[in-house]
């Protein structure tokens, strides 16, 4: 099938191994003009509270991204010939100042909105999606499917400090850019801090779906009310790597054991479909506490399905 959009490199041309490590071995490009998703890198880890690491996610992802290939083994999707996708690289950030931080990522985020592309990144830690969001949901809050082992809803930290990657999705709310009501929240678990950690996420209308429930209801039911919960509005999707059991994605900073494997994320993710997805992520991935890269995989998996799920999206729209 010809086709006008940027290609990845073949590997059965050039090996894997070779050559420069982007995204899906694509293109790299300088700005997002004239792409349908800009695939960029966060590495950043200012909001992390204990440890740290995934500042380096995004170039061990891009390593192992190059394992992915050009079609979709079950859904047959083609996304490079459904939507027109490069890596844009990573955007400015401040290893050194948090505030400073979270400003250049958000500026570095509305210029790939602006350009028309809808973001996939890469992190960095959770508190990363709180800069993402306030460029994708700068014309209105959008909702929010969300993976993850944590509802990262806490209020401060160590005196009052209101940013770590606890707390990204309550500032949302209070910044106006996330409508809790078109919010639900999948594989929560471990222990908390309170007994009542999570009534705030509860009052606001968060939808708190914990391990447990997933467990006994099975992916597709679950997701079949994620999907309703989010509606036809448009829904950022976050995927924090924690929500995969340690032992198959031992390399991220807050591990919680009992979580999704592999394959049931995978297919989690593939449960988005139909979903108005204007921007999503896969964060806390933490390369220094990996083991064979088996973490920095499961993420660029990942991200080659949400890829997938995104440009069916895009090609259904034009």
């Amino acid at each position: 099938m010809t086709t006008p959009f940027h290609q990845p490199v073949d590997a059965a041309e050039v090996p894997r191994f070779a050559g420069h490590s982007t995204f899906m071995r694509l293109p790299a490009v300088a700005d997002a003009t004239g792409l349908d998703i800009a695939l960029v890198g966060i590495p950043w880890d200012g909001g992390t509270t204990n440890r740290a690491g995934a500042r380096h996610g995004p170039r061990e992802v891009r390593n192992q991204s190059s394992l992915m290939r050009r079609v979709h083994h079950v859904t047959l999707t083609e996304p490079f010939s459904l939507a027109n996708v490069a890596d844009v690289g990573d955007l400015s950030v401040n290893p050194i100042d948090l505030l400073d931080g979270l400003k250049r990522i958000e500026t570095g985020m509305r210029a790939i909105v602006d350009a028309g592309a809808i973001p996939l990144s890469v992190g960095g830690d959770h508190l990363t999606t709180l800069p993402v969001m306030r460029a994708v949901a700068a014309g209105g809050p959008v909702g929010m499917i969300h993976f993850d082992a944590h509802s990262d809803t806490n209020d401060t930290y160590f005196g009052g400090n209101p940013y770590t990657h606890g707390t990204p999705f309550r500032r949302a709310i209070e910044e106006g850019l996330l409508d809790p009501k078109r919010t639900v929240q999948i594989g929560i678990r471990g222990s908390i801090y309170a007994t009542d950690e999570h009534d705030w996420a509860r009052a606001q209308g968060i939808r708190v779906i914990y391990m447990e429930e997933c467990t006994r209801r099975g992916i597709a039911d679950v997701m079949a009310e994620a999907r309703g919960i989010a509606g036809d509005g448009r829904t950022y999707v976050s995927f924090d790597i924690d929500c995969i059991d340690p032992s198959m994605a031992p390399g991220t900073g807050t591990p919680e054991i009992g979580g999704f494997t592999t394959r049931e994320a995978q297919a989690l993710v593939r449960e988005l479909a139909g979903v108005r997805i204007v921007g999503a992520d896969v964060v806390e991935v933490a390369p220094p506490f990996d083991v064979a890269g088996m973490t920095a995989l499961a993420g660029a998996t990942i991200l080659f399905e949400l890829l997938c799920v995104i440009a069916e999206g895009v090609a259904a729209r034009r």
